[in-house]
């Protein structure tokens, strides 16, 4: 071992060794401001070598060794983290941080991303960077013919040129998630718009400047044959919903997709679903459709005593506009058959897995990965990504340089992913008499784009999320996510739910107005609460509380006054229409398969260190999930390293679809002490606040149970007769941390180095490494541990027990030793989560409702946000000030989906590489009312509530609230988005742009039956 160690340390650092690594100008020609603090690393940079500790990390998938080097670790550690990160200043009066650990350096510029990376900067790569476009089409209705760079001259062609004969040459094949052909051949039709046809690569920057901008906008470089038409392809999916509840919303159900099952069509009929109705796919689906039907038909002819509303909504597609474009920095040395990648991604356990998987296939002898992932931003756009896979390939074909590919804007308009649009057609019943919402019917068509990515699972979501924070006592929600040649749909923020949640939001106002209620108290009648079952038939985990939100806002001065502020203001500003407007939404958060890794330990100094999976998108999750440590530890992490995705301590592994094995596969594994059914989950679905966080809480816990406590009673009952500890009766419980300081039941208070010391000194737990699992509830497993560790909300545990190898740790060490000091504690027993779970889909929530004012210039059309005040209700909050930014962030995305944002689809769309902010408005200060907007967060039931995921929940309310207050101001309903001032212009005048009481046109969304 140690012989094979040595080996390949000296085959991964040679490099390292005989190249220079200078800071001094990037090879873009512009001034390289990494922070002066970079160049004093210079020589400990140029001798960097692979651990042993980094050697163990490594992994091995496909037959291709993986290394992955997190943020802050290894030879990149001066560019990322060192130095930059700074202690959180923990208050422990207060239990509050003054600022998060990357502050500093944010406003200072010191904080690196990958787009910031060139070959120069990282240590032991060659200091010549070369540089590469894709070189896309701009049509896809003909077969694909070639390109013709003549217009280049000889001086601009590119060095190396790469098309899909080349990859099919070397077997390079894009991970099947991605769908086919990385690169275009000839012959056949585009995909989608945009698609690209060829790598291009060129040795030195200004070359690759010139070339690139003398391609810019020319479309006659691609040649094309034959006129075919756009591909036509089966929907990606289709799902459908049913349920019909039981007497009392809390009695049993009569039908539900959790007790029974989701529908699913037998096939398609020109692009719509054939939905069974016979004994076809079973009994449970032939009685969900008799269901279903009996709910059709009611809404078909609803009697005196309900009310029935048909609407149609359009929500459109967006560009997510991440800051950060999709960049990465590959380099193929050949001599050691290694590829070097540092890259922009969400997901950088996919990235690592599927980036192995296909060098392994491929022809040309490679034997390792070194992958970097970096500091992001994301939005979801970097998640489940095919951009890192395409820089992956750029990376092998530099001749031995490595090979930057990066998007400008333009190119992040044309292929990044983008959120899916949706038209969706409702049908609704009330009861006229008390207002309660009988049954829910949706048709929803959403348009996926040319590759599938994500898209069955934001249909999915978009239809469970249509009921908002309703309770529904029928429903039947069906869903379709059509293939087309729009660019690739993928996991935007939001995630389907802005999109139904929305329109449904808009139909409860049109139903309280035609009803004659207030609308926020037509919400309070039917809104879902605690115990009530969500439209799949399952029980919301914990306290619903959007009654609360309902409560507290309809009590704010914007809504009590509107009346009376409308008449003043527009007797105030004439030529102006003044309106209020209100939405309220609960979101899911979580996916069905939720896994993560935490570690939490403490050297003999007293510091505390946490590694995790999870990737800090500017979220500040590094600031929270250090933060999560105080509670048992007293104090947050001192050192905090994120994006880690090689868990030598606590070697586990996964096979098969967490969402979708068979209950009969899961048990088959569960005897397995060392299997999951996921090993980690990428940075989204708002999973950090109380997912990422839950594994962060119970490594710190053990930390302190296995640890610091039985530590902290060791140097209580020091003394004759058992010291201070004996003529008490302490419990674990009792302990309490003040001002950083451990006491209780009036024991003398401890320091936190003193407690480290004696955990040292004894052997106890001095490090925890944990993993968890949630299928919308947690896995929990058995373990050789006392009292209450003998059971925990874990599926793995490894312990360090004092340095991990001292004979002190052998007294109280438990498990089988793996890796740096660490053991081992093997689970006995493991109940893992039913995966009919995910029938049901959600059962964790958070709520926001939103107050929008508005001003409704009559001339111009131009919609003004005056004012708007949010409620949110998110659990615990871990860092106030991250969830203010949260709040206010994701508003402003919203009013931007709401009022400017907008992509056509097609030929006219971003497909076509003329899109950039010139043409796409995103919001200003000037458009969201930056200085008059408030908001504010429901306290905690208690100090023991959880943090709930917030960051997509709040983009949402502020859409429908604002489209209803236009309706306020102007009597005119729009149902399109985004309610431009053109639309408003043309409805004030008459014109037909969405607005008004047309019965909507069901074409696109009727159903097909047999």
């Amino acid at each position: 071992m140690e012989r094979a160690w040595r080996a390949s340390t000296q085959a991964a650092s040679s490099s390292i060794d005989r190249r220079e690594c200078g800071f001094s100008r990037a090879d873009d020609g512009r001034s390289n401001m990494l922070g002066m603090g970079i160049a004093t690393k210079r020589s400990q940079l140029m001798t960097a070598r692979l651990s042993r500790r980094d050697f163990l990390k490594c992994s091995v998938i496909a037959g291709v060794s993986v290394y992955v080097a997190a943020p802050g670790s290894g030879a990149l550690a001066a560019l990322f983290e060192e130095e930059r990160l700074r202690p959180l200043p923990w208050d422990a009066k207060t239990g509050r941080v003054r600022y998060r650990v990357d502050a500093t350096a944010k406003v200072t510029g010191e904080k690196i991303f990958s787009f910031d990376m060139r070959s120069r900067d990282l240590p032991g790569w060659p200091s010549t960077q070369a540089h590469a476009m894709l070189l896309r089409t701009t049509s896809a209705d003909h077969r694909y013919a070639g390109f013709d760079l003549s217009m280049l001259g000889d001086e601009l062609q590119p060095d190396r040129i790469v098309t899909a004969a080349e990859l099919e040459r070397d077997d390079i094949v894009i991970p099947p998630f991605f769908g086919d052909d990385m690169l275009l051949p000839e012959g056949k039709t585009p995909a989608y718009l945009g698609q690209a046809v060829a790598l291009l690569v060129w040795w030195d920057f200004y070359r690759y400047r010139a070339g690139k901008s003398a391609l810019k906008f020319r479309h006659d470089v691609i040649r094309w044959g034959e006129k075919t038409g756009p591909l036509e392809r089966s929907p990606w999916a289709s799902f459908r919903y049913v349920r019909v509840g039981g007497e009392t919303p809390l009695d049993h159900d009569a039908y539900s997709s959790l007790k029974d099952s989701p529908l699913f069509p037998k096939g398609y009929r020109k692009n719509t679903p054939e939905w069974a109705t016979a004994d076809i796919n079973g009994a449970v689906d032939a009685q969900g459709m008799a269901h279903a039907k009996a709910i059709g038909a009611d809404l078909d002819a609803p009697s005196d005593a309900r009310m029935a509303m048909e609407r149609e909504y359009f929500s459109q597609s967006i560009d997510t506009a991440a800051f950060e474009l999709d960049n990465g920095n590959g380099w193929f040395d050949a001599d050691s058959g290694t590829v070097h990648l540092v890259v922009a991604t969400q997901s950088p356990h996919e990235v690592a897995e599927e980036g192995a998987r296909m060098l392994a296939a491929s022809g040309l002898g490679i034997k390792r990965l070194v992958l970097h992932p970096c500091y992001t931003v994301g939005y979801g756009a970097k998640d489940h990504s095919p951009f890192p896979f395409l820089a992956l390939m750029a990376g092998l074909y530099g001749d031995g340089r490595p090979v930057r590919l990066a998007n400008d804007r333009y190119e992040q308009f044309q292929s990044s992913l983008k959120r899916h649009s949706f038209r969706m057609h409702y049908r609704i019943s009330v009861d006229r008499s008390d207002g309660k919402f009988d049954a829910l019917q949706t048709r929803f068509v959403g348009n996926g784009g040319g590759r599938r990515n994500f898209s069955p699972s934001v249909g999915l979501v978009a239809a469970t999320a249509a009921q908002s924070i309703y309770y529904f006592p029928r429903n039947d929600l069906a869903v379709t996510v059509t293939a087309s040649r729009a660019l690739d749909a993928g996991s935007a923020r939001g995630y389907g739910t802005l999109q139904s949640m929305g329109a449904t939001e808009m139909l409860v106002d049109e139903v309280a107005e035609e009803l004659g209620i207030d609308p926020i108290e037509l919400r309070q009648r039917n809104v879902l609460t605690s115990g009530m079952k969500n439209t799949q038939g399952a029980i919301a985990g914990g306290a619903l509380r959007a009654d609360e939100v309902l409560a507290k806002c309809r009590e704010h001065p914007l809504w009590t006054q509107r009346a009376e502020r409308k008449t003043e203001y527009e007797a105030s500003h004439p030529g102006k229409r003044y309106g209020v407007g209100f939405g309220c939404v609960q979101k899911d958060f979580g996916t069905g398969a939720e896994a993560a890794f935490a570690e939490v330990a403490v050297d003999r100094d007293g510091r505390v260190v946490l590694r995790h999976i999870g990737i800090d998108m500017g979220t500040g999750m590094a600031t929270s999930q250090a933060l999560v440590c105080a509670q048992w530890l007293g104090r947050p992490a001192d050192s905090v390293r994120t994006g880690e995705t090689e868990w030598p301590e606590l070697p586990m592994h996964e096979t098969g679809d967490p969402w979708l094995m068979p209950q009969a596969e899961q048990d088959r594994h569960v005897g397995d002490a060392r299997w999951t059914p996921h090993l980690m989950s990428p940075s989204s679905a708002s999973n950090s606040a109380y997912f990422f966080s839950h594994a962060t809480r119970e490594a710190a816990r053990l930390l302190f149970t296995q640890g610091l406590w039985p530590a902290a009673l060791a140097i209580w009952s020091d003394g004759f007769g058992g010291g201070q500890l004996a003529p008490l009766a302490v419990r674990r419980e009792d302990a309490r941390w003040v001002e950083g300081r451990l006491t209780a039941h009036g024991l003398t208070p401890l320091d936190f180095e003193q407690l480290v010391a004696k955990a040292h000194e004894l052997g106890l737990a001095t490090g925890a490494v944990v993993h968890s699992f949630n299928r919308w509830q947690w896995a929990e497993a058995d373990f050789p541990l006392a009292g209450d560790d003998a059971r925990l909300p874990l599926d793995g545990v490894a312990l360090r027990w004092g340095d991990g190898q001292s004979e002190a740790a052998g007294k109280h060490a438990k498990g089988k030793p793996s890796a740096n000091g660490y053991r081992v504690v093997e689970r006995t027993r493991v109940h893992y989560p039913p995966t009919q779970r995910n029938n049901a889909g959600v059962v964790y929530y958070s709520a926001i409702g939103t107050i929008a004012e508005v001003a409704v210039d009559t001339a111009s059309g131009k919609v003004e946000l005056l004012d708007h005040h949010s409620v949110l209700e998110c659990g615990n909050q871990i860092v106030p000030e991250l969830v203010s930014g949260q709040l206010q962030g994701g508003l402003a995305m919203g009013i931007g989906h709401a009022l400017h944002e907008d992509l056509p689809l097609y030929e006219e769309g971003p497909g076509n590489g003329t899109w950039n902010f010139n043409r796409y408005h995103l919001p200003r200060a000037t458009d969201v009312a930056v200085w008059k907007q408030s908001g504010e967060v429901l306290p905690a039931l208690s100090a023991t509530d959880p943090p709930k995921g917030m960051a997509e929940v709040v983009m949402i309310s502020v859409v429908p609230a604002i489209v209803n207050a236009i309706a306020h101001a102007t009597g005119l309903r729009f149902r399109e988005l985004p309610v431009t001032a053109e639309k408003v212009r043309t409805a004030l005048a008459g014109g037909n742009t969405g607005a008004g009481q047309a019965k909507p046109d069901r074409s696109e969304l009727e159903e097909s039956t047999a």
